[in-house]
């Protein structure tokens, strides 16, 4: 594993003024649902919208910078993430409904969302109790599931440029495609609102009650897992490519193609992050082999990697 860089002074004194707070060496395995990956060499938690337009103008361009929400549908790396982690806190979840739209902060959970559009008879936007993650992950990666995705609500979205400047976004200037956004990838979203119509909180309730069933039912989220590993090619589902490749069970390390779901890797214990990248890279191969189709990663890798020298190999699944 490679350790990551040591935060030097000259660093940590080279970033502006911050209300909010800075920290270095952050275990970022604590974050990851995968429980893997070494730790972030410094982390900027802005206090709000105005903190970190200020931070965006005024860091070091020299220096790299990631954006991190609470770990979902992201791989972090052993060697962890050098320069700045940026990772968004309270004062980026607030949630509000505007009659009939919702309006709500890049770092507020979907699951919240979907409740506080219930709540307000807010429909349209039950999808949403089926995606893990975070608003702005979800704007990125134009998130869906059981039927809905980003792009069918989504009224308009802010971000902030590399230079703090803030944008509105109308859902043709963000480029939906599935699963991806073409926003440039140095601007940082802050903000959705979104369309939904007037509902009975009841019904709801109940039609998000059977996502929450049928992703227990289907998938393995009460393990360390990442979500969905790779993106679904077009007219087929990745699962039956990876299944007919007979690479459901199939461990590497601590990590294993999940049983019950296998577009799902998880950690069985004591994977790193190599083990279940190159666990991955085995499936894609052997994919491509059988199918001829080559799987797109939709789970997000960052940070340092010990080097990963693919290579296929014949072990058989346990």
């Amino acid at each position: 594993m490679m350790p990551a860089r040591t935060p030097t002074p000259q660093l940590l004194d080279r970033l502006p003024p911050l209300r909010g707070r800075v920290s270095s060496r952050v275990s970022l395995a604590a974050i990851s649902w995968f429980r893997v990956g070494g730790p972030a060499e410094v982390m900027v938690r802005p206090a709000d919208v105005d903190d970190l337009a200020a931070f965006l103008r005024d860091r070091p361009r020299d220096v790299p910078l990631a954006v991190l929400g609470v770990g979902s549908n992201v791989l972090i790396r052993d060697g962890g993430i050098d320069g700045i982690v940026l990772r968004l806190g309270r004062g980026f979840a607030g949630v509000s409904v505007e009659g009939n739209r919702l309006r709500a902060g890049a770092a507020a959970l979907d699951v919240n969302v979907s409740l506080a559009a219930r709540d307000a008879g807010l429909a349209g936007l039950e999808f949403l109790r089926g995606i893990p993650g975070t608003i702005g992950g979800a704007l990125k990666m134009n998130a869906g599931a059981y039927g809905g995705e980003i792009r069918d609500v989504l009224v308009e979205a802010t971000a902030l440029d590399a230079e703090g400047r803030r944008h509105v976004l109308s859902p043709e200037d963000m480029g939906f495609t599935y699963r991806h956004s073409a926003i440039p990838d140095d601007w940082i979203l802050i903000e959705g609102v979104f369309q939904g119509h007037p509902g009975d909180p009841i019904e709801i309730g109940a039609r998000m009650a059977a996502i929450a069933q049928a992703r227990e039912d289907s998938q393995p989220i009460r393990t360390r897992t990442g979500g969905s590993t790779f993106k679904n090619p077009p007219g087929v589902r990745a699962w039956e490519l990876v299944d007919a490749a007979g690479c459901r069970g199939m461990s590497r390390g601590g990590a294993q193609v999940s049983e019950q779901h296998c577009n799902f890797l998880i950690n069985t214990g004591e994977a790193t992050a190599a083990d279940l990248e190159s666990l991955g890279e085995e499936v894609r191969w052997r994919v491509l082999q059988t199918s001829g189709v080559e799987l797109e990663w939709e789970i997000v890798r960052l940070g340092r990697p010990a080097p990963v020298a693919y290579r296929p190999h014949t072990d058989e699944k346990p």
